[in-house]
Protein backbone atom coordinates (compact mmCIF):
# COMPACT_ATOMS: atom_id res chain seq x y z
CA UNK A 1 0.00 0.00 0.00
CA UNK A 2 1.29 3.26 -0.71
CA UNK A 3 0.12 6.70 1.34
CA UNK A 4 2.42 9.71 0.27
CA UNK A 5 1.11 13.53 -0.13
CA UNK A 6 3.82 16.19 -1.41
CA UNK A 7 2.28 19.57 -1.38
CA UNK A 8 3.76 23.28 -2.22
CA UNK A 9 2.45 26.01 -0.64
CA UNK A 10 1.97 29.15 1.31
CA UNK A 11 0.87 29.01 5.13
CA UNK A 12 -2.45 30.52 5.91
CA UNK A 13 -1.68 31.63 9.42
CA UNK A 14 0.90 30.83 12.17
CA UNK A 15 1.37 27.47 13.21
CA UNK A 16 -0.23 26.23 16.47
CA UNK A 17 1.85 24.54 18.81
CA UNK A 18 0.71 22.53 21.61
CA UNK A 19 2.07 19.76 23.99
CA UNK A 20 -0.13 16.76 24.36
CA UNK A 21 -1.14 15.54 28.20
CA UNK A 22 0.42 12.55 28.49
CA UNK A 23 4.15 12.61 27.63
CA UNK A 24 4.46 16.36 26.68
CA UNK A 25 4.98 15.60 22.73
CA UNK A 26 4.85 18.76 20.69
CA UNK A 27 2.77 18.72 17.77
CA UNK A 28 1.78 21.65 15.52
CA UNK A 29 -0.90 22.24 13.24
CA UNK A 30 -1.16 24.63 10.21
CA UNK A 31 -3.39 25.24 7.40
CA UNK A 32 -1.17 24.91 3.73
CA UNK A 33 -3.11 27.17 1.33
CA UNK A 34 -2.05 25.61 -2.36
CA UNK A 35 -3.28 26.89 -5.63
CA UNK A 36 -5.13 24.76 -7.80
CA UNK A 37 -3.45 24.12 -11.73
CA UNK A 38 -6.04 25.72 -13.05
CA UNK A 39 -8.41 29.13 -12.92
CA UNK A 40 -11.95 29.20 -12.58
CA UNK A 41 -14.37 30.68 -14.70
CA UNK A 42 -14.33 34.23 -13.73
CA UNK A 43 -10.22 33.45 -14.72
CA UNK A 44 -9.47 33.42 -11.19
CA UNK A 45 -6.87 31.06 -9.32
CA UNK A 46 -8.15 29.68 -6.52
CA UNK A 47 -6.65 27.35 -3.47
CA UNK A 48 -7.46 24.71 -1.69
CA UNK A 49 -6.66 24.70 2.42
CA UNK A 50 -4.93 21.80 3.63
CA UNK A 51 -4.93 21.00 7.58
CA UNK A 52 -1.26 19.98 8.07
CA UNK A 53 -0.13 17.95 11.18
CA UNK A 54 3.66 17.89 12.90
CA UNK A 55 4.85 16.05 15.84
CA UNK A 56 8.05 15.81 17.75
CA UNK A 57 11.41 18.05 17.20
CA UNK A 58 9.25 19.26 13.41
CA UNK A 59 6.37 20.37 15.38
CA UNK A 60 9.04 22.22 17.55
CA UNK A 61 11.12 23.60 14.33
CA UNK A 62 7.44 24.67 12.44
CA UNK A 63 6.44 26.41 15.00
CA UNK A 64 9.95 28.54 15.57
CA UNK A 65 10.58 29.24 12.04
CA UNK A 66 7.12 29.12 9.80
CA UNK A 67 4.22 31.76 9.58
CA UNK A 68 1.32 33.13 7.98
CA UNK A 69 2.92 33.50 4.11
CA UNK A 70 5.40 30.97 4.51
CA UNK A 71 6.24 28.59 1.30
CA UNK A 72 7.02 25.28 2.18
CA UNK A 73 7.28 21.98 0.89
CA UNK A 74 5.56 19.05 2.76
CA UNK A 75 5.84 15.53 2.66
CA UNK A 76 3.40 13.20 4.54
CA UNK A 77 0.66 10.41 4.32
CA UNK A 78 -3.00 11.63 4.05
CA UNK A 79 -5.78 10.48 7.59
CA UNK A 80 -8.80 10.56 7.92
CA UNK A 81 -10.79 10.79 11.46
CA UNK A 82 -13.84 11.18 12.89
CA UNK A 83 -14.83 12.44 16.57
CA UNK A 84 -18.15 13.80 17.63
CA UNK A 85 -17.87 17.97 17.96
CA UNK A 86 -20.36 19.53 20.58
CA UNK A 87 -23.40 18.82 19.77
CA UNK A 88 -22.33 14.81 19.58
CA UNK A 89 -22.95 15.05 15.61
CA UNK A 90 -19.75 12.39 14.37
CA UNK A 91 -17.50 14.80 12.02
CA UNK A 92 -14.64 13.46 9.57
CA UNK A 93 -11.80 15.01 9.01
CA UNK A 94 -8.95 14.70 6.48
CA UNK A 95 -5.22 16.06 7.18
CA UNK A 96 -1.71 15.45 6.10
CA UNK A 97 0.75 13.76 8.67
CA UNK A 98 3.61 15.47 7.95
CA UNK A 99 6.63 13.53 8.01
CA UNK A 100 9.26 16.25 6.24
CA UNK A 101 8.66 20.01 5.98
CA UNK A 102 10.65 22.25 3.84
CA UNK A 103 10.98 25.65 4.47
CA UNK A 104 11.56 27.48 1.70
CA UNK A 105 13.25 30.83 0.70
CA UNK A 106 11.16 33.60 -0.49
CA UNK A 107 13.12 34.18 -3.89
CA UNK A 108 14.17 38.32 -4.35
CA UNK A 109 15.02 40.40 -7.68
CA UNK A 110 16.43 43.38 -7.39
CA UNK A 111 15.77 43.77 -3.35
CA UNK A 112 11.90 42.84 -3.76
CA UNK A 113 9.83 39.85 -3.42
CA UNK A 114 8.79 37.55 -6.26
CA UNK A 115 4.90 37.62 -6.79
CA UNK A 116 4.42 34.32 -8.70
CA UNK A 117 5.64 30.94 -7.20
CA UNK A 118 6.24 30.07 -10.92
CA UNK A 119 8.30 32.55 -11.43
CA UNK A 120 10.55 30.98 -8.58
CA UNK A 121 10.69 27.30 -10.02
CA UNK A 122 13.01 26.53 -12.73
CA UNK A 123 10.13 24.77 -14.85
CA UNK A 124 10.34 23.23 -17.94
CA UNK A 125 13.53 25.36 -19.36
CA UNK A 126 16.04 22.95 -17.34
CA UNK A 127 17.65 20.31 -19.84
CA UNK A 128 18.19 17.00 -18.62
CA UNK A 129 19.88 13.94 -20.86
CA UNK A 130 19.39 10.67 -20.13
CA UNK A 131 22.20 10.15 -18.34
CA UNK A 132 20.90 12.06 -15.12
CA UNK A 133 17.82 10.25 -14.90
CA UNK A 134 19.24 7.24 -12.36
CA UNK A 135 16.81 4.31 -13.58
Amino acid sequence: MLNVVVLVGRLAQDPELRYTPGNGTAVATFDLAVERPFANRQGEREADFIRIVTWGKLAENCANYLQKGSLAAVMGRLQIRSYDDREGIRRKVAEVVARDVRFLPRARVEGSEIESDSDFFPGDDMAVSEDDIPF
